[in-house]
């Protein structure tokens, strides 16, 4: 990727390194507030167009610290998995690279907000799922903490469910799971591509084989 490596070059200084513990750790402190504390904090951190029109700016940032569950139990889990995978891709990519990832998520789940009204980081975070599957396809995690499955089954799962909401949803659905991506398909979209034209050329090859073969017996 020429473009990223030009940017290294020029800005790789000012990679924040650790980025997943600063999240998680806000993330966990908004959720303190939320349901120990009792302070609607979440509220005034959610990401929407209109108030940010009015003039609550913050909210075009603050909307990636959102917890990504009620439940205390199913937020530890979630916190850590968040930092594990993101923890790994920053030393798999170096910290610039990540930073980058990542930024390019916010800011496409800021577009997708355009389309919905309303901006969530969900999407922001199954990016770096994807990501960690489409890098470490064989790593085997327990579903239901019991059941052990690798991870790239998992992510087959999540864009068929993608293509099914992109089929079956409405225009603004379409277009917030798009934009939403968009870091991905940066990252990934040229190896996809390359994949895909390797395919084809080894399909071709073998068909003219099997051609030459069938045809040029004594």
């Amino acid at each position: 990727m020429n473009w990223l490596d030009k940017l290294e070059r020029r800005f790789g200084r000012f990679g924040l390194s650790n980025l997943m513990l600063y999240v998680v750790s806000t993330m966990l402190f908004v959720a303190i507030f939320d349901m120990v504390i009792g302070f609607p904090l979440s509220q005034y951190f959610a990401l929407i167009p209109s108030m940010v029109m009015q003039g609550q700016v913050w909210r075009l940032i603050t909307f990636v610290f959102l917890p990504p569950s009620s439940s205390p139990i199913m937020l530890v889990l979630a916190l850590y998995f968040y930092y594990f995978i993101g923890n790994t891709l920053e030393n798999v990519w170096g910290t610039f690279r990540f930073n980058v990832y990542y930024i390019c998520g916010i800011v496409g789940c800021i577009i997708a907000a355009l389309f919905t009204g309303y901006g969530t980081n969900t999407y922001l975070n199954l990016s770096l799922f994807l990501a960690f599957a489409y890098i470490f396809p064989n790593q085997q995690v327990l579903l239901f903490f019991v059941i052990p499955i690798k991870i790239k089954y998992l992510a087959y799962l999540d864009w068929a469910l993608f293509a099914i909401n992109l089929i079956f949803g409405s225009w603004a659905t379409r277009g917030a799971i798009i934009a939403s991506l968009v870091n991905f398909f940066l990252f990934f979209g040229p190896d996809l591509l390359d994949a895909v034209k390797n395919r084809r050329g080894n399909s071709v090859q073998r068909n003219f084989r099997r051609y030459y073969k069938n045809n040029n017996r004594w």
